[in-house]
């Protein structure tokens, strides 16, 4: 490969990749040129196996710029490698790998200053070794798959990026443009990231150790009894619901509830109630008008001190900041599905 003068980003191209992990970055340095017109040196090209259209998981076909084999002929400053999923009739997401790629994000990985992930493409770092021993996130639904296949990795599921030394990755689809900002903001500065962020209508950049928020939270218990027992606490949430309360209503002892919620659902009952607290206080921010203390007590916590308590605890912000980053007070339908936690 020609070498390419300034910052030469490569994101890596494939079959069913997810369209947004390779448009979305692009974008953001492209307007980080255009805010210092020209001088940030961002040159981004896509790589692939061959110069063949690649057809992304939306259907919309790509034009590669360049081969892998072109890319690893030269010297990158930064590599991003996206992902992809399948999804089974049961709706279960499983992040895919495929060998013969992951040979060439070694490779690239060699060759590059700074490597990067966009949501499930840390599975890929993953396998290519780039990922042991060091702190990692990926999407929400495929981060106990990332931690049964490499437990090596120190999977976090909680922040929307991580970096370790050169080794970025990102969490969901969208947080490819938080860590795209973030990376500018690495390169020149807070000031640069922050116009960027300005052009993009969105936050200079959501700490990276703030939660994946916008979860959707829903597996779903494998028995009756204990799916009984989640909309039984749905539909007392303000009420104390306490594990002498949940074990008498199921009808068994409070040592067995606790073992059938830690089996079921991963956590003791205190926690699970806590989660289903947070989730719907954190709709109620978004949708309405409520001052905390109504909201603290709608949603069972009591006070508002609990509340704040249980938001940094969970999200690792306050109720205030969280409202006023993701307010958007659309009607509250009661229709929607019970905002059941993420487990």
């Amino acid at each position: 490969m020609q070498d390419i003068a300034g910052r030469l980003i490569v994101i890596v191209l494939f079959e069913g990749v997810d369209l947004l992990d390779v448009t979305g970055p692009p974008e953001v340095f492209s307007l980080a040129r255009r805010e210092t017109e020209d001088a940030a040196g961002y040159h981004v090209v896509l790589a692939a196996e061959s110069m063949d259209p690649v057809t992304t998981s939306a259907g919309v076909r790509i034009l590669p710029d360049i081969t892998f084999r072109e890319a690893v002929e030269g010297s990158i400053d930064t590599l991003i490698v996206p992902g992809s999923v399948e999804v089974d009739s049961e709706r279960r997401v499983r992040a895919l790998v495929d060998p013969e790629l992951v040979s060439w994000v070694k490779a690239l990985a060699d060759r590059t200053h700074r490597i990067t992930s966009v949501c499930v493409g840390a599975h890929l770092l993953a396998a290519a070794g780039l990922l042991d021993g060091k702190r990692a996130t990926t999407h929400w639904s495929t981060a106990p798959q990332l931690a049964a296949d490499h437990p090596a990795v120190k999977v976090d599921a909680d922040p929307i990026f991580i970096r370790e030394g050169n080794v970025w990755t990102g969490a969901g689809i969208s947080a490819c443009l938080d860590l795209s900002l973030a990376l500018i903001a690495d390169d020149l500065g807070e000031a640069i990231a922050l116009r960027v962020a300005r052009q993009l209508v969105m936050y200079l950049k959501r700490p990276s150790g703030q939660s994946q928020f916008s979860v959707p939270l829903e597996q779903l218990s494998t028995t009756r009894r204990i799916e009984d027992l989640r909309h039984h606490i749905m539909r007392n949430i303000s009420g104390p619901l306490t594990v002498v309360d949940l074990a008498e209503y199921a009808h068994v002892s409070d040592r067995h509830l606790t073992r059938l919620f830690k089996t079921e659902l991963g956590m003791t009952p205190h926690a699970y109630i806590e989660s289903v607290r947070v989730e719907k206080a954190r709709r109620d921010l978004e949708s309405s008008d409520a001052t905390l203390e109504r909201i603290a007590s709608s949603c069972g916590f009591g006070t508002t001190d609990t509340l704040v308590r249980a938001f940094r605890r969970r999200l690792s912000t306050t109720p205030t900041e969280y409202r006023r980053r993701f307010r958007c007070l659309r009607p509250v339908d009661d229709r929607d599905p019970p905002p059941f936690p993420r487990v």
